[in-house]
C-alpha cells in the first residue's frame, strides 16, 4: 500500500510538472482604471465626488458600466498569447472594487485573484495587482512609502512589491506604483518624482543584490516619459537592451515613446507616462527560463474617443467633467516574456 501511494504521488508530481512546463509564453501589464470608485461614502477617503449625491452622480448604474468597460478590456489582455499573468493596476479606491471588477461576467472565467495594498494616498486611491493564481504563486509583499526630505507632509502611494513564481520555474519581483502627479506645475511637483525614481532605484537594488540575475519588474504610471530626468538619472534606466549586466535596469518603452506612440494623450501630443521597466536578468535570461520578448501598448479601436473635441484620445469615464461612460484616459501596457 505504501508502494502504491508513492507512486501516485510521483505520478500527481509528473504531471503537474508536465502541466507547468507547458506553459512557455506570459503577459505581465499595467493599467490605470481612472478612478475606479464604489458608490460608498468612505470617512477616510476623498470620494465625495464619487458619490450618488456627488458632483459625479456617482451611482451603481455608473459603477456596473464602468466594470463592464474595464472587464472587457482586461478580458481581452486574458486573452492575448502566453496569457495573463500578471495586472498591475492604479487609481482603485479599494479590494472591494477589484474583486468587483474580477466577478464580472467577462473576467469570472479567468478567476483573477487580488493582491492589494491600502496607500495613505490624499485622493484615497490604491496600486494593486490582478493575478492568475493557477501559474504565480506569491511569496512575499511589502510596501515601501515614497519620503520627499524636508516635506514632512509629503503624502502619496507606497510602491508594493510582489515577489512570486511564475509557473514553478522563475522567481519575479513586480513592483506597482503611481507617481506623483504635476499638478500645481513641473518646478513644483518634481521633488515627488525625484524622491519615487530614487525610491524605485533602492527597491530594485535590494532586489538585485540579493540574488544573482534577479527577474525584477517596475511598472506603473510614473507620471513622466521614458526621457525624462526621474527616470533616465533617478532610477538610472537604460534606453537599449544590449550589453545590460544584472545590476541594469532596461526601459523598453523608451523606443515605443521615440517612435511617437504613447499611453496617455496631453494637448494633442502623446505621452508615454505608463512604463514597464525591467531588470538585466529579465533580458539575458538562461535558456529554459522565462526572458522578456516585447514591449506593447494595448491599442484597440474602441478605446479612443471618436469624436468632438477629445477625438482620437482614450476614451475615458469622464472629460471636462461630463460624463463620457468610456474606459479610462490612459491605454494599457504590457510586457511579453517566453522561454
Amino acid at each position: 500500500m505504501r508502494k502504491i501511494s508513492l507512486i501516485l504521488v510521483l505520478c500527481v508530481m509528473t504531471l503537474c510538472a508536465i502541466a507547468q512546463s507547458s506553459h512557455n509564453k506570459a503577459v505581465v501589464g499595467f493599467y490605470n482604471v481612472e478612478n475606479l470608485f464604489d458608490t460608498i461614502d468612505d470617512p477616510l477617503k476623498n470620494d465625495e465626488q464619487f458619490l450618488p449625491d456627488g458632483d459625479y452622480r456617482w451611482g451603481s448604474a455608473r459603477y456596473e458600466a464602468k466594470l463592464k468597460s474595464l472587464s472587457k478590456v482586461i478580458a481581452e489582455m486574458a486573452r492575448l498569447e502566453g496569457g495573463l499573468v500578471v495586472l498591475g493596476v492604479s487609481e482603485i479606491e479599494n479590494e472591494q472594487v477589484l474583486l468587483d471588477l474580477a466577478a464580472t461576467e467577462l473576467l469570472k472565467p479567468y478567476r483573477l485573484s487580488v493582491c492589494h495594498h491600502e496607500s495613505p494616498d490624499r485622493r484615497g486611491v490604491d496600486v494593486a495587482f490582478f493575478y492568475d493564481a493557477s501559474r504565480f504563486k506569491i511569496l512575499s509583499t511589502r510596501a515601501f512609502p515614497t519620503i520627499v526630505p524636508n516635506n514632512p507632509d509629503f503624502i502619496t502611494r507606497d510602491q508594493w512589491l510582489m515577489t512570486g513564481i511564475l509557473d514553478g520555474v522563475d522567481t519575479l519581483d513586480i513592483v506597482v506604483n503611481h507617481w506623483p502627479s504635476k499638478s500645481g506645475g513641473e518646478k513644483r511637483s518634481l521633488p515627488g518624482r525625484i524622491a519615487a525614481g530614487q525610491l524605485g532605484r533602492q527597491i530594485a537594488d535590494s532586489v538585485l543584490h540579493s540574488r544573482p540575475n534577479a527577474k525584477f519588474i517596475y511598472m506603473g504610471d510614473l507620471n513622466d516619459n521614458p526621457t525624462s530626468k526621474c527616470i533616465i538619472a533617478e532610477m538610472n534606466t537604460k534606453t537599449k537592451p544590449e550589453n545590460l549586466t544584472q545590476y541594469d535596469l532596461y526601459n523598453p518603452m523608451w523606443k515605443l515613446f521615440r517612435d511617437g506612440l504613447g499611453s496617455y494623450a496631453y494637448r494633442d501630443s502623446w505621452e508615454m507616462l505608463d512604463n514597464i521597466i525591467i531588470s538585466g536578468g529579465l533580458v539575458n535570461a538562461v535558456p529554459g527560463t522565462y526572458k522578456f520578448r516585447s514591449a506593447h501598448i494595448f491599442r484597440k479601436d474602441y478605446l479612443f474617443t471618436k469624436s468632438g473635441s477629445y477625438m482620437d484620445y482614450p476614451y475615458r469615464t469622464f472629460a471636462g467633467g461630463n460624463y463620457q461612460g468610456g474606459y479610462s484616459d490612459h491605454l494599457p501596457v504590457y510586457i511579453v516574456l517566453t522561454r
